[in-house]
């Protein structure tokens, strides 16, 4: 492809279809028991889970490097391309402010990249890829596909649900959520993921907060937005209840169906459950 796609390791999409867009990938890190590894070589992720029921403290996170960024830009510039590198939301992470330093240092060749910042992550950052994707594969330059991703932000839709705020809460990260520490109910928070964590409601059990996430389906069936996708934490079988149920709105297969990895997933913990999707038409 003339314009290269550049983005982190938090879109989760399943590994077929990031070899299918050709995406080149910088990797964020993973810090535990004094050990720092790219995100991108925890191929093992029920171990990792398994080891975060188990830690007296959770592992910690972080960007990549501007060093990072232009080991996969400068190779890229070199061979002619130009570059849109779309990335995990600046409220959560650094990572897109690297991104933005490494374009800089690029000096006149800066201006053949567009750095995206996509003001969510996982599934939400996945399809703006995709939507990237479908503009370059229409004839579009760097900065048609950044809009393009731009037109898919802005119609997604997506929301997840927990088993417990107590990781986030670890992690710091627990955003719009806070007001809903220390409720005496046991509570199943449904959340949004924008540019920061958001609170949507709280419901009582785990198939309540099931059943939302079966009435968004709905709802981005009545809003036009068929392109939808399922993503999990170590729950393969509800993911797989949620798409069956969405198989029966839609009458089609979900984009794809993934797991969230250790970055994100450290601060979320095992039990996450999504759903969210955007028109098939941008992607």
């Amino acid at each position: 492809m003339p314009v290269a796609i550049v983005s982190d390791t938090c879109h989760y999409l399943p590994r077929e279809i990031v070899a299918r867009l050709g995406v080149h990938e910088v990797s964020l890190y993973v810090h535990q028991d004094g050990t720092a590894r790219r995100e991108s070589e925890v191929v093992d992720y029920d171990a990792y889970y398994e080891s975060l029921a188990s830690a007296s403290e959770l592992p910690t996170t972080s960007q990549p490097s501007i060093g990072d960024f232009l080991a996969v830009y400068e190779p890229l510039i070199a061979a002619g391309h130009e570059i849109v590198s779309i990335h995990l939301s600046g409220g959560l992470s650094g990572t897109v402010h690297s991104a933005q330093q490494a374009r800089e240092q690029l000096g006149d060749a800066a201006e053949r990249v567009q750095v995206v910042d996509s003001a969510t992550a996982c599934g939400g950052e996945g399809l703006m890829l995709m939507a990237a994707a479908a503009a370059i594969s229409g004839g579009g330059d760097a900065a048609a596909a950044a809009q393009r991703a731009q037109q898919a932000r802005e119609s997604l839709q997506f929301l997840f649900s927990l088993e417990t705020l107590e990781y986030l809460r670890k992690g710091g990260r627990i955003g719009g959520a806070q007001a809903w520490l220390g409720s005496a109910l046991k509570i199943k928070p449904i959340l949004s993921l924008e540019s920061e964590i958001g609170a949507v409601e709280r419901v009582r059990t785990t198939r309540r907060a099931f059943e939302r996430l079966v009435t968004l389906i709905e709802q981005l069936k009545a809003d036009g937005a068929d392109g939808w996708v399922v993503q999990h934490t170590q729950s393969p079988d509800r993911a797989e209840a949620l798409a069956a149920r969405g198989r029966e709105i839609f009458g089609a297969d979900p984009v794809w169906i993934s797991e969230i990895g250790p970055v994100i997933g450290t601060h979320i913990g095992p039990g996450l459950l999504g759903v969210g999707g955007v028109p098939k038409r941008l992607i």
